[in-house]
């Protein structure tokens, strides 16, 4: 009895025979969903998600977006480096207890972080180099920037598609999404056209 496919096996395996190489997202989601169709007949619904839980379980290092990497010496589930109390200190009084960002503290009532500018899990190391602070806002803010970028993207198209239909609803409704974006200063540097 053959051993059965499973889609995190698959990943895997295009991994394991392709290491030490930062491979795209699009050339493993292409493979493994042809190979996964052409061994069990079945459509690997989603090959992003089973990419990410194998990084997130530390089998996979994250290089960048949307690249990962076999490394046969790295360390399953690796130590994620934060900082001490004494180098939290350290980041905040370097930058007067202050958001680097919009510049408000603890004397405004606003709770502080010392954050890694590189992430922990791109490698980011907690050295005091690596450290800055961020008030909770823009801390949260930039953990989920990829999230709030895609959103701004996918408005944009939306908004060109619209227009080029005619449709001045939905050029008034996404005109307005973006403008909130602008309002609140989220994404600046992804420009749209009106």
């Amino acid at each position: 009895m053959s051993e059965k496919i499973t889609q995190m096996g698959l990943v895997m395996d295009y991994f394991i025979a392709h290491p030490n190489r930062p491979i795209e997202h699009p050339e493993i989601v292409d493979y493994v969903t042809k190979e996964y169709l052409e061994k069990t007949g079945e459509t690997f619904r989603d090959p992003d998600r089973a990419i990410r839980k194998l990084a997130q379980q530390g089998k996979l290092k994250k290089i960048g977006k949307g690249i990962y990497e076999y490394d046969p010496d790295f360390i399953e589930n690796p130590v994620l480096e934060d900082f001490t109390s004494a180098q939290k200190e350290q980041i905040f009084k370097h930058d007067n207890y202050r958001c680097v960002i919009c510049g408000k503290g603890r004397n405004n009532g606003v709770e502080i972080h010392a954050d890694h500018i590189k992430p922990k899990d791109l490698g980011g190391k907690a050295t005091i180099e690596n450290g800055q602070t961020l008030c909770a806002t823009h801390n949260f803010r930039k953990k989920n920037l990829n999230q709030t970028e895609s959103g701004k993207k996918m408005f944009i198209h939306l908004y060109e598609l619209a227009k080029t239909a005619g449709d001045e609803e939905m050029v008034e409704f996404c005109r307005h999404i973006l403008e909130t974006f602008e309002e609140h200063d989220i994404n600046g540097h992804i420009e749209w056209k009106r």
